[in-house]
């Protein structure tokens, strides 16, 4: 790992990113809000952030944490992971000190404007839903989101929501099954490394919390192949690069584009394959290099977020078995609802592997978060 080069790494939670990292012959120098065992164990050096995550990123205080990392380790730039989408002029910051391994402040700011991103969508004959900065007259059948959210817990009905009551913008609702496109792009061209089928994991607060994701999604190839299309002439339009995914919603033939996420995702632990790295990838597609075809993926993988039901005032020490990740320190408090880990399935198929992951974060829970009497 000596020899490996350098890599800063700054994100909400950075394991995924680490251990993608480390599989791809870097060594991880990782910011991050959580600072959980396995990230910490996967990192070259880890600077955990001050801000609450509430708050979200603060550009003084990141930019301490990736100058601390940085010092003497001469990095070949800054991968960013979640928590950008709604300040691309952080990640204008971070780029005037290390290369931005990965899409720009401006391309970000587009794809995250919601009407500017619905005129996208126009522009390359992509179905979207009905966008509005005005809350609806009607708000039946309107949702409110939040601009440059993430893990669906800023989505709410829009009834009773308001502009000042947080919400930035309206989306009418579209029935449909969540699908997501994993897409590998270098500014000109855009390869889908594979589809993966989405559920939620909903609490009274958050009726579209992130649940999991499977692969492979099970798609007509007619279907795929629009999807691939779309995908296709956004990126033509929009230099995207890297790794980046793309959220749809599904009803039969139908499709809508919901949101590009233009950075790497929640589903890099279910794509990795055995014989590539996903990391490597998009260092050599942000150089704009893509490979002659995607990587071949055997059998289905699945990954589930466990959610504490109530709060745990103290986590106890946890055997934690292989399949869990994003692995909560000792003793720290864990808030009800918020995150206790992530598992991760493999099986033969799409559904065995999800039963699998809700199997394990059953299991998780069992060890941590007994119910209460």
């Amino acid at each position: 790992m000596d020899s490996a080069t350098p890599v800063l790494i700054a994100a909400v939670s950075g394991r995924a990113l680490a251990a993608a990292a480390r599989r791809g012959g870097y060594a991880p120098l990782v910011a991050d809000f959580f600072g959980d065992a396995d990230t910490r164990a996967l990192a070259h050096a880890h600077v955990r952030l001050p801000t609450s995550l509430a708050r979200g990123m603060v550009a003084d205080e990141l930019i301490d944490a990736l100058e601390t990392l940085a010092a003497a380790k001469r990095p070949a730039g800054t991968v960013c992971g979640t928590g950008f989408e709604d300040r691309p002029e952080l990640l204008a910051r971070v780029s005037e000190r290390w290369p931005l391994l990965g899409n720009g402040a401006a391309t970000v700011a587009r794809v995250k404007d919601p009407l500017l991103f619905a005129a996208l969508c126009r522009a390359c004959d992509i179905p979207h839903p009905p966008t509005s900065l005005a809350p609806p007259a009607d708000p039946r059948g309107w949702l409110a989101k939040r601009r440059g959210g993430a893990g669906g817990t800023h989505v709410t009905a829009a009834a009773g929501a308001t502009k000042n009551g947080g919400a930035d913008y309206f989306q009418h609702r579209v029935d449909g099954t969540p699908v997501s496109a994993l897409i590998l792009a270098d500014g000109r061209r855009a390869m889908a490394l594979g589809f993966s089928a989405q559920w939620s994991a909903p609490s009274p607060a958050r009726p579209f919390r992130y649940g999991g994701a499977v692969r492979p999604a099970v798609l007509a190839p007619a279907l795929a192949e629009a999807l691939t299309g779309a995908v296709a002439r956004l990126v033509a339009a929009v230099p995207l690069v890297g790794l980046n995914s793309a959220d749809f919603l599904i009803d039969g033939d139908a499709f809508w584009l919901l949101e590009i996420n233009p950075r790497p995702g929640a589903t890099l632990d279910i794509f990795e394959p055995a014989d590539a790295s996903l990391f490597a990838l998009h260092m050599a597609a942000i150089g704009g290099r893509l490979p002659e075809r995607a990587p071949v993926l055997v059998g289905a993988a699945a990954a589930a977020t466990v959610y504490a039901p109530h709060e745990i005032g103290a986590m106890p020490a946890v055997d934690w078995p292989a399949w869990a990740a994003d692995r909560q320190n000792a003793g720290t408090r864990v808030s009800a609802g918020a995150p206790v880990c992530t598992v991760v399935a493999h099986a033969d198929d799409p559904l065995a592997a999800r039963a699998l992951a809700e199997q394990r974060v059953a299991a998780i829970l069992a060890k941590v978060a007994p119910r209460l009497q």
